[in-house]
């Protein structure tokens, strides 16, 4: 494959996930922290600040392929600016779709990076982070 059938094989929507690296970044004393790693080895971390019950910043590392890293992002467009229950209700279908071009032997990357989401919002939901902080 050369470098000329990526670009043509791969949605916009795609690419600009891939490559986008304007969230990738931990989040100081993060409201809530979410860490997941995948069966195939890719680990995502997620971190978000909640004001007045909104994702008022959201940001994640992942350390692994491409897709993983579109993924992400596409996560982080969904939820951003969203309540914390709409937050809840992103699933790994809409991010595949929103993508276009997800490899489906690629589809765990979605389910690995919502998953990181679902462990931050929970986090925060539990006041877990937010007791580390004051301990």
């Amino acid at each position: 494959m050369t470098d000329l059938d990526f670009w043509n094989r791969h949605s916009v929507q795609y690419l600009e996930m891939a490559f986008d690296t304007g969230h990738k970044e931990k989040i100081h004393d993060p409201d809530g922290y979410g860490k997941r790693t995948g069966e195939c080895g890719d680990t995502v971390e997620f971190s978000i600040k909640v004001k007045d019950g909104v994702l008022d910043s959201i940001s994640f590392m992942a350390h692994g392929c491409l897709n993983t890293t579109a993924c992400c992002n596409t996560v982080v467009s969904f939820a951003w600016g969203k309540t914390i229950d709409q937050a809840w209700e992103i699933t790994p279908e809409q991010v595949v779709e929103y993508l276009q071009t997800l490899p489906p032997d690629h589809e765990h990357c979605a389910q690995l990076a919502v998953g990181g989401l679902y462990l931050a919002l929970s986090d925060f939901q539990s006041g877990r982070t937010h007791r580390a902080k004051t301990a």
